[in-house]
């Protein structure tokens, strides 16, 4: 079950997010649900059409469970399905 301190490691996709912070000034402030996730991106779909948002230098938003969770990019910048080993070895350090 996703939880605010284990969401880092579950699937993205589906929930809802927001940027707060990005390199691109352009980018912040985009929201809407997760369509995708890559190794260096999310994927939003947003009124206006699927945006990319690179992971590294973001912050994101994202809703679960009627709460909101600060995520910071670099934390994540993984793909999906090693996201989990590594952040488990780093937790272990």
């Amino acid at each position: 079950m996703r939880t605010e301190k284990n969401l880092k490691m579950h699937e993205l996709i589906g929930l809802y997010a927001k940027v707060e912070e990005s390199t691109n000034p352009n980018q912040k402030g985009i929201e809407g649900r997760i369509v995708d996730e890559t190794y260096h991106m999310l994927i939003i779909e947003t009124s206006k059409g699927e945006k990319k948002i690179m992971k590294k230098g973001a912050k994101f938003r994202i809703k679960l469970n009627g709460k909101e969770i600060v995520i910071n990019g670099d934390d994540i910048n993984y793909r999906p399905h090693e996201r989990i080993k590594k952040l488990i070895r780093r937790k272990g350090k």
